[in-house]
């Protein structure tokens, strides 16, 4: 791959997953310069990675890696919890709830019920339902099975059954801001 094109092979996947890229961070952190910090630093690896030994065959899986070991990393520095503890993560809309689900999905209600979770589910559930990436692109990016993938979404979906709040909680608490 010559110089030219290594760039535009860069250049589309900075155009193509940056956004998404961001959200992940986001959504793990909390912070929004943290998360623009983690996302410049994911695609800096990347580029590096890119000029020094070519295409990467499934970039998207890639930068997700990449980004996935800068938080780990950023919260061993800043927090000294174990690994399980690191494992808190998950969200998804379930059966009926989908529509209440996709209307308050922005909400601070469901990102704050999304990180009761452990990161194992917090992670399927953001890269499932914020990502919208798939089984098998999930499976790659943790380095798990596919199976594994949605015993973990099924996990978390029963867990945030019980955690969400009912409609009738969430007029409530609409009411009260």
């Amino acid at each position: 791959m010559n110089s030219s094109s290594t760039e535009q092979y860069f250049l589309k996947a900075y155009d193509d997953y940056s956004d998404a890229i961001f959200r992940y961070c986001y959504y793990r952190i909390g912070d929004r310069e943290l998360a623009m910090d983690l996302m410049q630093d994911t695609f800096a690896r990347t580029w590096n990675h890119v000029a020094e030994k070519g295409e990467i065959e499934n970039i998207r899986a890639f930068l997700y890696r990449v980004a996935k070991n800068l938080i780990i990393d950023y919260i061993r520095k800043k927090r000294s919890i174990s690994l399980e503890q690191l494992q808190e993560s998950g969200f998804d809309p379930g059966e009926d709830k989908t529509d209440k689900m996709q209307d308050i999905f922005d909400g601070k209600v469901v990102l704050n019920v999304v990180d009761q979770l452990d990161e194992k589910y917090r992670d399927v559930v953001i890269m499932r339902y914020i990502d919208d990436l798939g089984p098998k692109e999930i499976a790659e990016i943790l380095g798990i099975k596919e199976n594994a993938v949605s015993v973990r979404l099924n996990r978390a979906l029963e867990k945030l059954r019980t955690l969400l709040p009912s409609d009738s909680d969430l007029a409530h608490m609409q009411a009260h801001k």
